[in-house]
């Protein structure tokens, strides 16, 4: 199955998230290295949000890697969400 993770960011992320981005990409990278994350990246301009593709068993998968994100637990995300994406073209 396929899940969409979608982040709101603080309005002043790039300032907030430097602490924590190299931490926040290593997440990442090792949830894409264990073959659920398959792509992801913020919206730029305007910085106020990201978008992440999971491919994954159930959606309490991509929760865990939410409650785990260094941009979660720090502040920088304000909100998300994440919904079953049905794949019609594509691999």
């Amino acid at each position: 199955m396929y899940f969409i993770l979608s982040y709101d960011y603080v309005p002043d992320v790039l300032e907030k998230r430097t602490p924590h981005r190299a931490a926040h990409l290593a997440h990442a990278r090792a949830m894409q290295e264990a073959g659920k994350l398959l792509m992801a990246g913020a919206f730029d301009p305007p910085s106020d949000g990201a978008l992440f593709v999971f491919r994954a068993d159930r959606a309490a998968d991509v929760e865990e890697f939410v409650r785990q994100d260094p941009y979660v637990r720090n502040g920088v995300v304000t909100g998300w969400r994440v919904r079953p994406w049905t794949v019609v073209i594509g691999p």
